[in-house]
C-alpha cells in the first residue's frame, strides 16, 4: 500500500438484514511468519457477522429446510455443537424467528454458551465423559420427543453445498488468474473440506488440498471406518478419538459429511498437529501479524507451517482460520495471560509520576 492517508467509501449497498452480510471473506497474506520463499495467506472466517465459518454452515441449514418444508414457522430449531455452528444458528433463528436449544458438552468454553444464551438460545449441557455422541444423542430425543427440527450438521446435504457455493466460489475468484499450490484446512463436521474440494477438484485440479487432524485423535489416520445408524449417523464414538484442545475439530466421531471426502479422495494428504503448537500459531499469528484466531485456527496454521517446510520454493499455500480468539478466553488459549500489570508494565507506570495505582 502507497504513503497515501487510508480512505474509505462504503460498500456501495445497503443491507435487508444481518444474514446477507455474511461471506466474501478475505484472504490476507502473512507478512513475518511465512517462510523464506513461501507465500502463505490466511481465509479470515471471522469477518463472517458471528465470526466464525459456521455462520455459513447455519444459514444454509435453516433456508434449505425452509426450502424442503423440513422446518415449518415457528419450529423449535435443536443441535449438537461445540459452540460455533450454534452460535451461528442461535443468530439465522433470532433473525427468521425460530426458537432454538442447543445440546453441548460442558467440556467447551464458557463463552460460547454464554453467547448462544444472550441471542436468546436455550443451552442444555451434557456430561463432558460421554463426549460428543453424548450431546448429538440428547439432541436426538429432545427432537423426537418435542416434534423439534433437528439440525443435523454432521449429516445434512446443506453442510458441504454452501461452501460449494460461497467458500470455494470466493476463493477461485479471490486467487483468479493468480497461483495457489496448497489449500489447508482442518475439519469438525466436514463440511468445508468436502464442499471446498468438491470446487477445487474440477477447477483447478492442481491445487493440493491438505487436511489437518489432532495428533492425539487421528481418526482418518487410523484408517478404521466409522460404525453407522440406519440414518447415516455415528453409532459409537471412534476408538482413535481421545480428548484434544482443539474445540470445534474431530468430535469422537466421522461425520457422514466428512465421509464423501474420505471416499472421494478429496484431499491429498493428513497432517496431524498437536494442541500445543496449535496454541503456539495462535499466538504467534497475533503477536507478528496482528490476526486473532483461536485454537483451531491455531492447528490450521500449524499444519500449513509443516505443508510450507517442505513445499518446493515459491509456493503460495491458502490456510482457514474458522473463528475468533475471543470464543476462547476461559480455554488453555488465554492461560498466562494476566488480568492485572506485570512487573515490567508497572515499571513503565512508574516511570512518570501521575496516574498510578495505589500500591
Amino acid at each position: 500500500m502507497d504513503s497515501a492517508s487510508r480512505t474509505t467509501s462504503g460498500r456501495g449497498q445497503l443491507y435487508d438484514n444481518i444474514l446477507d452480510t455474511m461471506g466474501n471473506t478475505p484472504c490476507v497474506r502473512l507478512n513475518s511468519l511465512a517462510p523464506e520463499g513461501r507465500t502463505v495467506y490466511v481465509k479470515a472466517e471471522y469477518f463472517n457477522p458471528l465470526s466464525s465459518i459456521k455462520d455459513r454452515l447455519a444459514i444454509s441449514i435453516i433456508e434449505e429446510a425452509e426450502r424442503s418444508g423440513a422446518l415449518r414457522p415457528g419450529q423449535t430449531v435443536v443441535e449438537a455443537t461445540s459452540g460455533n455452528t450454534g452460535i451461528g444458528l442461535a443468530m439465522v433463528c433470532a433473525a427468521k424467528g425460530y426458537p432454538l436449544v442447543v445440546t453441548m458438552a460442558d467440556s467447551f468454553s464458557i463463552e460460547r454458551r454464554r453467547l448462544m444464551r444472550f441471542l436468546g438460545a436455550r443451552v442444555v449441557l451434557t456430561p463432558r465423559a460421554e463426549k460428543g455422541m453424548g450431546m448429538y444423542n440428547k439432541a436426538r430425543e429432545l427432537a423426537e420427543k418435542n416434534g423439534w427440527f433437528l439440525a443435523r450438521q454432521f449429516e445434512t446435504a446443506a453442510n458441504a453445498k454452501i461452501h460449494e457455493n460461497t467458500t470455494a466460489r470466493e476463493i477461485l475468484g479471490d486467487f483468479d488468474g493468480q497461483r495457489l499450490d496448497y489449500w489447508i484446512t482442518g475439519y469438525g463436521t466436514g463440511g468445508t473440506v468436502t464442499g471446498v474440494g468438491r470446487a477445487l477438484r474440477a477447477q483447478r485440479p492442481e491445487i493440493k488440498i491438505m487436511l489437518s487432524e489432532p495428533d492425539t485423535a487421528q481418526l482418518l489416520g487410523s484408517g478404521t471406518t466409522q460404525d453407522r445408524s440406519a440414518d447415516n449417523g455415528p453409532a459409537v464414538s471412534h476408538p482413535a478419538w481421545s480428548p484434544h484442545l482443539l474445540q470445534g475439530w474431530t468430535p469422537d466421531f466421522i461425520p457422514f459429511v466428512l465421509q464423501e471426502a474420505v471416499d472421494t479422495s478429496g484431499y491429498d494428504a493428513l497432517v496431524p498437529v498437536s494442541g500445543e503448537e496449535s496454541v503456539a500459531w495462535s499466538r504467534k499469528l497475533a503477536r507478528h501479524e496482528g490476526i486473532f484466531t483461536g485454537i483451531s485456527g491455531g492447528g490450521t496454521l500449524a499444519a500449513t507451517m509443516k505443508v510450507a517446510e517442505t513445499a518446493p520454493e515459491g509456493s503460495v499455500l491458502l490456510c482457514m482460520l474458522p473463528d475468533t480468539g475471543e470464543r476462547y478466553l476461559s480455554s488453555p488459549l488465554f492461560e498466562g495471560i494476566p488480568e492485572d500489570m506485570t512487573e515490567e508494565e508497572a515499571e513503565i507506570s512508574r516511570s512518570t509520576p501521575g496516574h498510578q495505582l495505589p500500591g
